[in-house]
């Protein structure tokens, strides 16, 4: 089930890589880049989490999560370069789920992100519907479980294996260089990781009884990169 987040964040970097993060996890990701419209955004649609930076121009941070959590118990997690107790405290005190420091680790983030929203589904009594992608040749991948079976029988794959795979799926056709699928699983740019990818891509073909000379799920277009080729029953 797709939760819709906000994101409410005046460094346009910071706020670029939460957002592919966030949507990259199949999240539909609002972003607002001062307090005053991340306010507006919040009363103008429906959330399932938000995203706040403390230090933020024409309201700040402290102030949006006090208007934020009189109008609604939805989950709030402050990123901020403040680390002092205080700030953590007044943020917390002010009706904040969570508090992280930047700099902070995408991993870290994503797991959290996850974890509160788990916890508002619980909350608001709504089951989380399982997501199944059936293809030709006997591939089954069920996404909540991260669970993949092949012609019925379950196949073990490492967590950077199902990720890569899980980008792959999700983005059909859409061909990704090695840097690109380093830059989304690993949650780094460096040259050095290309290498690491072409292994763990020749991993998971093995596994999926994917030949590269003539592939059905995961296709080398070279000079580029790779595509998922699989034909979604």
């Amino acid at each position: 089930m797709q939760a819709r987040l906000l994101l409410v964040e005046d460094d346009l970097e910071i706020a670029r890589i939460i957002c592919d993060l966030l949507r990259r996890e199949g999240y539909e990701v609002t972003w607002a880049t001062t307090g005053l419209e991340g306010w507006e955004d919040f009363q103008e649609a429906s959330y399932d989490l938000v995203l706040v930076d403390l230090m933020l121009p024409e309201m700040d941070g402290f102030t949006l999560c006090k208007n934020i959590r009189l109008k609604s118990d939805v989950p709030m997690i402050i990123i901020s370069a403040r680390t002092e107790d205080a700030d953590k405290v007044h943020g917390l005190d002010l009706g904040a789920d969570d508090y992280i420091s930047k700099p902070f680790s995408l991993v870290e983030l994503k797991a959290r992100v996850n974890s509160h929203l788990r916890r508002w589904r619980r909350y608001r009594g709504v089951p989380e519907r399982e997501q199944v992608s059936s293809y030709t040749n006997g591939l089954n991948i069920h996404w909540n479980q991260q669970k993949v079976l092949l012609n019925e029988e379950e196949i073990s794959l490492t967590e950077k294996e199902f990720s890569l795979l899980n980008i792959l799926a999700n983005h059909p056709d859409r061909i990704f260089s090695k840097s690109d699928l380093y830059e989304h699983v690993w949650n780094q740019v460096d040259a050095e990781g290309l290498h690491t990818v072409t292994v763990h891509i020749k991993s998971l073909r093995a596994k999926l009884k994917d030949p590269a000379k003539h592939p059905i799920f995961i296709q080398t277009v070279w000079g580029k990169g790779y595509r998922f080729i699989g034909d979604i029953l």
